[in-house]
């Protein structure tokens, strides 16, 4: 099994004291709801997390919240379908040869949200201080969806 994420890797060691548990799994969430939103989970999770799936569609929870309560904070190679692995072993991994032509996942989430903390004249603090929001997410689907579409004619020319 191919592990994309985990909270603990997170919230351990260099965890800033004082945030909440979900902020170690803030990226997570705001990229697996969009693959969610978008059909590119697994059966196998529809079917394990189908009431929580359906609050996330309905915003009474977070990406966050999802992945900590209904995925125990892990994200895999499982939750996804075959064209949500795809997508998600080039662009929401490290260093392949999609994210290095254009962009990470990771890349894609600092940059934006640092752009949108120097517009409003602050700084955060650091990677985990990035909000849980829906407005946030609201920001990085936007990202998300632009990804997927580079990814899906940077696949037509492999």
């Amino acid at each position: 099994m191919s592990k994309y994420d985990d909270a603990s890797w997170h919230n351990g060691g260099d965890f800033p004291e004082g945030l909440p548990e979900k902020n170690s799994a803030t990226h997570t969430g705001m990229f697996l709801n969009w693959c969610i939103h978008n059909d590119l989970i697994s059966e196998e999770l529809k079917e394990d997390a189908h009431e929580e799936i359906e609050k996330l569609k309905r915003r009474e929870i977070t990406g966050a919240e999802f992945v900590i309560e209904a995925m125990d904070g892990k994200f895999s190679e499982y939750d996804l379908n075959d064209l949500g692995n795809q997508f998600a072993k080039d662009y929401y991994a490290d260093d392949t040869d999609f994210g290095n032509r254009f962009s990470s996942f990771a890349d894609d989430y600092i940059n934006l949200f640092d752009a949108k903390a120097e517009e409003n004249d602050y700084e955060y603090e650091t990677f985990y201080h990035i909000e849980d929001t829906y407005e946030n997410y609201d920001l990085m689907k936007l990202m998300i969806a632009h990804r997927f579409e580079e990814w899906k004619e940077y696949e037509a020319l492999r």
